[in-house]
């Protein structure tokens, strides 16, 4: 912070992060009465994944009846998936709705978070503000730090570099020459966009992806005055989806069931890349599942058109002009484009948020993030997590995590007003039992076996993304909080302020 220095401001609960998980425990908080709370966002809109991936062809890849809140569904949508303008509009409707905007202070990065053991609250340190809080939820998510690999010589290219996460719109990519690096979901999702325009699409793919199916198709008109007037059809829909995407988690522990979805990517691509050579490039080595599994009706066919090349030689520098790969081949280019992922085992804030007896987040998990739940953490009192470690998913709508996350934090302020609690936290035991199970759970899944490096593991190896059992497995879990897993300290003082609260939310009922 520069400038003069203003004194902090007050609430009682500050949630980092306006995308899904933010504005979802923002709209509970209100639903169940709970008006003390701020959410901070380092942007100037609200909308986190969804307002910052503007990529051409941007989309999501779970069906948008299943990828909604449960309590605010969304008749309008035009799409089976819909498109990232859709969804953005989506949650800027939920956060007017709910009457959320205000509450969010935007323009605000948080640069640091220090638990003062006494006073028993945070110290949130923003670039403009400091703020005291009671709690604090940390509602960023995996996906908000983009990846940019440091190659050699990148600081000398003469043209435009960018990542997808931070489109350049203003870029003119009309005949020009292209060079995207990486072939994750998002750049399968803007390479068909783009070859159609430009003169030379040049793809430089680490490892090729399992690709299936889309099957995307937009919604009628008559079915969407249809959901509009009878909801319960589209609840019914829903709870379809839902039950199908369960289903599809099997690939990922049963090896009968990967062969089947791998028989159907194989005959995907060979129905779309009659080219021998190009179709082996684009076959992966590894099992399927062991990294992400993309969606699309779109990929094979733009990598078959005559002006894209792939190119799977390693890339030895960047150069003024172009990409010189390890096969000592030079590819002139004017554009690269980064579709290289995100920090999502390696959370920004972690080196400063610093908990009881000074230590950092960072230090506490050695580069190994992990959490009882995915929510909380052992010598962080008051500090939860909404799609923190382990929460990620492989085969349905993270939505439905993040609601289930929300609930069981609902459910530790209520402990904590029913204790008299001022602070609290797993205990260590809890927290060591909790990712033993979760260790144990992933050992035997493809994530872990599958002969691949993905970004599901850490930095140590561990996978620290994903949840290792259907989604109803967790819901169940979170419902019910086990006050006997939680280190609860008692009310030390009272500021006036806090008092007021207590008094006010002690008329709450919390689920």
């Amino acid at each position: 912070m520069t400038g003069t220095p203003t004194p902090p401001r007050r609430t009682r609960i500050l949630i980092v992060g306006s995308g899904f998980a933010g504005i979802g425990m923002a709209i509970r908080l209100r639903q169940q009465g709970i008006e003390d709370f701020v959410i901070l966002e380092r942007a100037s809109d609200l909308g986190g994944t969804w307002r910052d991936n503007r990529y051409p062809g941007c989309a999501c890849d779970v069906q948008s009846a299943l990828y909604s809140f449960s309590f605010a569904p969304n008749p309008a949508w035009s799409r089976v998936f819909a498109p990232q303008e859709e969804i953005w509009a989506y949650l800027r409707r939920c956060a007017e709705t709910y009457g959320i905007v205000p509450k969010i202070e935007f323009a605000q990065e948080v640069t640091q978070a220090v638990w003062d053991d006494r006073e028993q609250h945070w110290l949130v340190t923003t670039n403009t503000q400091q703020w005291v809080t009671s709690m604090l939820i940390v509602a960023n998510g995996p996906l908000s730090d983009p990846v940019t690999p440091a190659l050699p010589g990148l600081d000398t290219f003469r043209g435009p570099v960018f990542h997808s996460a931070q489109w350049e719109h203003a870029v003119p990519l009309r005949d020009q020459r292209v060079a995207v690096i990486g072939t994750g979901a998002s750049a399968i999702q803007f390479i068909p966009m783009l070859q159609p325009q430009v003169r030379s699409l040049h793809v430089f793919q680490r490892t090729a992806p399992w690709i299936v199916p889309r099957r995307d198709r937009g919604i009628p008109l008559w079915r969407r005055s249809l959901y509009r007037a009878v909801p319960a059809l589209q609840r019914l829909v829903r709870s379809g989806i839902y039950a199908f995407r369960e289903l599809t988690f099997a690939p990922f522990r049963r090896p009968g069931a990967a062969r089947l979805v791998q028989w159907i990517a194989s005959r995907h691509r060979a129905a779309h890349v009659a080219d021998p050579a190009l179709r082996a490039a684009l076959t992966p080595t590894y099992t399927i599942g062991c990294k992400r599994i993309l969606l699309s009706d779109d990929y094979y066919p733009a990598m078959s058109e005559p002006n894209v090349r792939l190119i799977t030689s390693n890339i030895a520098q960047v150069t003024a002009d172009g990409v010189v790969t390890a096969d000592g081949h030079s590819h002139a280019v004017d554009v690269i484009i980064f579709g290289t992922g995100f920090r999502a085992t390696d959370p920004p804030l972690a080196p400063h948020i610093i908990g009881r007896n000074g230590k950092t987040l960072a230090d506490h998990w050695r580069g190994s993030p992990s959490a009882y739940m995915g929510i909380a953490v052992s010598g962080f009192p008051n500090l939860c997590f909404l799609l923190g470690p382990n929460t990620g998913l492989g085969h349905s709508s993270v939505v439905l995590m993040i609601e289930a996350q929300i609930e069981h934090i609902l459910g530790l302020l209520a402990l904590m007003r029913d204790q008299g609690s001022a602070a609290l936290e797993p205990t260590p035991d809890a927290e060591a039992r909790y990712v033993r199970w979760i260790d144990a759970r992933l050992a035997d899944t493809v994530w872990n076996s599958g002969g691949c490096k993905s970004w599901y593991l850490d930095s140590t190896g561990r996978n620290a993304a994903l949840w290792p059992e259907r989604v109803g497995r967790y819901r169940r879990m979170a419902s019910h909080v086990r006050a006997a897993d939680y280190r609860q300290a008692p009310v030390a003082h009272e500021h006036p302020q806090a008092t007021a609260y207590d008094r006010a939310t002690t008329e709450t009922h919390l689920p």
